[in-house]
């Protein structure tokens, strides 16, 4: 008979990783029941209320609304025609204010906002005469620019339109911006 040969190295190392592992799970097991030396703190808390809490080791510090905010604003831009002949772009502003239960808290503000910000009526002729000069000149140039582009197969009549159109809306950009610069209405 031959006797089998026993080796120790792998028992120790089994024995070994049993120990560790089982003082590990015992370690887990006594830190998840010790209690926390922090106080715990039951606020009430619904749907309107707030609170900021700091806890530490010498105490807690806490600030709570009930019903907080008491009094909630909504406000709304009303897009609405106005000026002359109801060309003009006005907005109006309406503020409301109400409590919880839905009660209107102050009667609805109202503020109205002229879409010219505020420049008077010399200041936006010249600006849109210029802007159409502007549109005339930039699109001479592109029209001049164009022969160049329609020889390129199959898209060359697109190309062409569009530096055209291009053309004419930067000139209109800087015409209407020189003309704002420039008067002294604006």
């Amino acid at each position: 008979m031959d006797k089998k040969e026993v080796k120790w190295g792998r028992w120790f190392a089994l024995g070994l990783g049993g120990l560790i592992g089982l003082s590990h799970i015992g370690m887990i097991g006594s830190l998840s029941n010790r209690q926390s030396k922090l106080p715990s703190i039951n606020l009430p808390v619904g749907p309107y209320t707030s609170y900021e809490a700091e806890v530490g080791h010498e105490g807690y510090k806490i600030s709570y609304k009930a019903n907080d905010p008491k009094i909630m604003r909504v406000e709304r831009d009303i897009k609405k025609k106005g000026g002359f002949l109801g060309l003009a772009n006005n907005i109006e502003k309406v503020t409301e204010q109400y409590t919880m239960d839905g009660a209107v808290h102050h009667k609805p503000t109202t503020t109205t906002i002229s879409s010219n910000g505020g420049k008077s009526e010399a200041c936006i002729k010249a600006i849109g005469g210029a802007e159409g000069t502007g549109r005339l000149v930039g699109s001479s140039v592109g029209a001049a620019a164009a022969p160049a582009l329609s020889g390129i197969p199959f898209v060359g009549w697109v190309a062409a339109g569009w530096v055209t159109m291009f053309s004419g809306n930067q000139g209109a950009e800087i015409g209407g911006g020189m003309a704002e610069d420039l008067n002294k209405n604006c």
